[in-house]
């Protein structure tokens, strides 16, 4: 074994023997070897807000946004991904762990069951990744992860819109435990697995109002068009549910997802949609949302998206704690990618009380006095 020459100078005055230096440099090859595939990436995400009207009270409630982020700029949330992701081995292993640290953290509640209160960070995804070759390999995630549902991500950047749509925000986001995936062919990959509860508290338990084996189960579907159906060729069709015990809601709930994205004769343009139904038991409703998606792709660095969405929060449990329980949000979001890894956008967000009261701002004694709320953003995220 080569030896560089302050470790030989060192083992020349006594200070180390060239037996334990050679260890220790063993250790150290072993620790690049294990980190050599580590990748680490992110991103800053930062907004300026301007909402219409006077009184911040009674805004939209929507994921991530909020009273604390109108008229005014903000630090939405810096992510941390440090990830191994699975090569094509048969028995492949690595790990991925996204971190959260700003407000926005503090929405995610992705504290353990031993956490007190919130500190602007949060542990979104920690899981180690596995493939065991069984058929065509089933790669499964062990740890902390998100959930299987949904058009839209977590991650702001990967969204075609700033703001999050109602269907995201009653959606379960983050579990505990263990989901396999198996891609049968490039058309067909299913997912199904099982958690502590329906999230996203980490390593909480449903043990106050159920029996101590009790679980949350989830499964997906995902269908993809082959190139035998022309233009629609690459087109998806999404479907999952989620079935478990709620700490939040304290009781049983299930959620459904029926999305789809469609590929169109228009080059550049894109359809989405998507319905998202919660269920939650013994409460007498559900609430549930359905909402159109377009894209296009006007240049190489100009892109136009929006979002049509209906909202309908029936029932006892009037999820969203809105005075209105039908509710219209309309989104208009442009983006221009000037500078390179920057994703910069602008947006326009209208929501409206289709139930004839009042539901937004609020009068000199905090109560909603207007059926309409108008906000408009603007997003820039820093990729690394």
């Amino acid at each position: 074994m080569k030896f560089n020459k302050w470790t030989v100078g060192l083992a020349a005055v006594g200070l180390v023997s060239l037996a334990s230096a050679a260890k220790a440099e063993e250790k150290a090859n072993m620790v690049q070897t294990a980190l050599s595939s580590t990748t680490i990436s992110g991103y800053v995400d930062t907004s300026a807000q301007w909402n219409f009207g006077t009184g911040n009270e009674n805004l939209p409630p929507y994921k991530f946004g909020g009273s604390s982020k109108a008229d005014g700029f903000n630090l939405n949330v810096v992510q941390l991904r440090v990830e191994r992701a699975l090569d094509e081995s048969e028995w492949a292993a690595g790990y991925r762990v996204d971190l959260w640290a700003g407000p926005d953290a503090n929405t995610l509640n992705t504290w353990s069951t031993l956490a007190d209160g919130t500190a602007d960070f949060a542990i979104r995804q920690a899981y180690v990744a596995l493939r065991t070759p069984v058929g065509n390999g089933i790669d499964w995630k062990v740890g902390v992860f998100d959930s299987v549902l949904g058009y839209e991500s977590v991650e702001s950047p990967n969204n075609p819109n700033f703001t999050r749509s109602y269907g995201h925000s009653i959606e379960p986001q983050t579990h505990t435990g263990v989901l396999g995936t198996y891609q049968f062919s490039d058309l067909i990959r299913a997912s199904a697995g099982v958690a502590n509860t329906y999230g996203p508290w980490i390593n909480d338990r449903a043990w106050d109002t159920k029996a101590e084996s009790y679980k949350t189960y989830m499964g997906s579907l995902a269908l993809t068009a082959p190139d035998e159906f022309g233009f629609l060729a690459g087109s998806t069709l999404y479907a999952g549910i989620v079935n478990g015990f709620s700490s939040g809601l304290q009781e049983n709930a299930t959620s459904y997802y029926v999305g789809a994205t469609l590929a169109t004769p228009v080059t550049g343009l894109r359809l989405g949609g998507a319905l998202d139904v919660l269920d939650v038991h013994n409460e007498g409703g559900e609430t549930w949302s359905v909402a159109g998606y377009a894209s296009f792709q006007a240049t190489e660095k100009l892109s136009f998206h929006g979002r049509a969405e209906y909202l309908k929060d029936r029932g006892d449990q009037q999820i969203l704690g809105l005075d209105s329980d039908k509710i219209l949000g309309v989104t208009a979001t442009a983006q221009y990618d000037l500078w390179e890894n920057v994703l910069s956008r602008l947006e326009l967000r209208w929501d409206h009380s289709l139930s004839g009261n009042e539901t937004f701002g609020a009068d000199e004694f905090g109560d909603p006095d207007r059926k309409n709320a108008w906000m408009l953003a603007g997003n820039i995220v820093y990729k690394f």
